[in-house]
């Protein structure tokens, strides 16, 4: 039902309710693997209301799922100053910064996650692959992604990226370890593998890392 104020206006309530169907439709789309129109669905929305903490969120992950880092980190940093202590805005902006080649600005949002909510296995995980993406403290980067398992032992993605960490470091065994640890429970998944194969020579290495990070949104 529509709700209009004595002068014929659309009162606050349905203004809201319409930011929030508009986010949902994005958000569907979304699923559906449709970024373009999702993206195109969400910039109207962000136009009529530019204070939606939900709808900025949203964007950056849209904006990061198209390969536009620069406009996923602008619009993490919409979110950031609507809510400066958004765990998820903070490293969502801290994956659009490793993707820019911005490293030490990557790391220290991502800290700044774990700092927010530090019991949060995810926030973990993004500050093992900023210190991946850039190169540097592996040591750190193995620390944060076995906190990651400690907080969450049933998530395989932090197994792979405790493999990838214990890779770095040269401990070859223990990578091995925990990559064949992380296909246990996730069998198809071709990323595990491929580095799985490389690490036990039966695929070529890369030459230098990538400059990314894997995943770091995929569940919850």
């Amino acid at each position: 039902m529509r709700h209009f104020a004595e002068n014929g206006r659309v009162t606050p309530s349905t203004e809201q309710s319409a930011t929030a169907l508009g986010i949902a439709r994005a958000a569907a789309l979304f699923e559906r693997l449709d970024v373009t129109a999702a993206i195109a669905t969400l910039e109207p929305v962000l136009a009529a209301e530019p204070n939606s903490l939900d709808g900025w969120h949203l964007m950056a992950r849209l904006r990061l799922a198209a390969d536009q880092a620069a406009g996923a980190f602008d619009a993490a940093n919409r979110a950031i100053a609507l809510a400066p202590d958004n765990p998820r805005s903070l490293a969502t902006a801290s994956r659009a910064l490793s993707l820019l080649g911005r490293h030490e600005e990557a790391v220290t949002m991502a800290y700044r996650a774990v700092i927010a909510e530090p019991i949060n296995a995810l926030w973990h995980d993004r500050v093992a692959w900023a210190l991946i993406a850039a190169d540097r403290q592996f040591a750190d980067a193995e620390q944060a992604a076995r906190t990651a398992i400690g907080l969450d032992p049933n998530e395989a993605h932090y197994y792979f990226t405790h493999g990838v960490t214990l890779d770095a470091l040269g401990h070859s065994d223990q990578a091995r370890q925990a990559l064949l640890t992380s296909l246990k429970m996730e069998p198809e998944n071709p990323v595990a593998q491929h580095r799985l194969a490389m690490l036990n020579g039966e695929a070529a290495r890369e030459e230098k890392p990538k400059k990314r990070s894997w995943l770091p949104f995929r569940r919850k």
